[in-house]
């Protein structure tokens, strides 16, 4: 199982935003690990923008999106973006991408929340003609009518990941994607839900076996820090669970909300929780820092203790 860190978004006006950004990728690369993934929040920086920059200061580590809204913009133009960005890093990038949820799409954009597993699909034919370019992109179907001509080629092969979270998804995940992002899914989720679904449509497809990847909230700390931990996951990444999409996944595993989901503890009980999650069958780990504390001093502290120790779990995992 391969290791990664989420970085961004970060608090602080744009160009303090970046330099920090920036600080987390040079650290996640030298430390070895294998990924970084930028989610694409509503309110917050661009996350295709975010890589392109971490590629300028990077020449290993793999740079995803976790993931970018598929409604908010046409696919020729996220072909566009991610085939400019694909190039700036070198052929680095994986690109996550889902159809989101009502709250963001309906209610803040204004647009229509209908059919997401068939504007999906719709999706994919053009984003698929747009991958093995360069040349005309001539597409019709239910969504779509295209005609556009591309002068961009893919660098090298561009891995499309999908959020893929209930049943449909999973099986379109499996059939035309290379894996799945994941968040709010624990083990028995990943299980007996994510792997066999979206295992099963891959390999009547014949599609190679599919990346799963699974972002879960990490924190080092004391055992009589954990409930505290846990408290603080739920408190500031708790928001996602109103969506209906996060509310039917964690019916499929143990956990009840973001803070059963966090590994939290000393590093043996954060190594275990990492096994069995490798057990699970998740391919890619994706680490949200969580760091506790009184004060900027201690939250800084708590952070770089428990990066390094993931630094170090990686090396083992890997």
């Amino acid at each position: 199982m391969r290791i990664g860190v989420m970085i961004g978004p970060e608090r602080g006006d744009s160009a303090r935003k970046v330099s920090r950004m920036l600080a987390d990728v040079e650290w996640a690369e030298s430390a070895g690990m294998d990924t970084a993934w930028v989610p694409q929040i509503p309110t917050d920086f661009d996350a295709l923008t975010a890589i392109a920059l971490m590629g300028t200061r990077t020449t290993r580590i793999e740079l995803g999106t976790a993931v970018v809204p598929l409604q908010a913009q046409h696919p020729i133009a996220l072909a566009r973006q991610a085939l400019s960005t694909q190039a700036a890093t070198g052929g680095r990038l994986a690109l996550g991408i889902g159809p989101s949820h009502h709250w963001i799409i309906r209610d803040m954009l204004g647009l229509p929340y209908e059919r997401p597993a068939g504007l999906t699909r719709d999706y994919l034919d053009v984003l698929d003609a747009a991958r093995s370019g360069p040349g005309p992109i001539d597409v019709e179907n239910r969504t779509y009518t295209v005609h556009n001509p591309v002068d961009l080629a893919p660098v090298a092969p561009l891995p499309v990941l999908l959020a893929a979270l209930g049943p449909v998804m999973l099986a379109l995940a499996g059939e035309r994607a290379d894996g799945t992002v994941l968040w709010m899914a624990d083990e028995r989720a990943v299980a007996d839900h994510v792997v066999p679904r979206i295992s099963k449509a891959a390999e009547a497809a014949g599609r190679p076996a599919p990346r799963i990847v699974a972002g879960i909230p990490v924190c080092l700390c004391r055992p009589s820090e954990i409930d505290a931990a846990r408290e603080r996951a739920n408190r500031i990444l708790g928001e996602a669970e109103i969506s209906p999409n996060y509310q039917r996944l964690l019916e499929y595993g143990d956990a009840k909300d973001v803070g059963d989901l966090c590994a939290a503890g000393d590093e043996t009980a954060i190594a275990a929780r990492f096994q069995r999650f490798a057990d699970a069958g998740v391919t890619d780990l994706s680490v949200r820092l969580l760091p506790i504390g009184n004060g900027r001093d201690e939250l800084v502290a708590s952070k770089r203790r428990t990066r390094e120790m993931i630094a170090g779990l990686a090396a083992e995992l890997r």
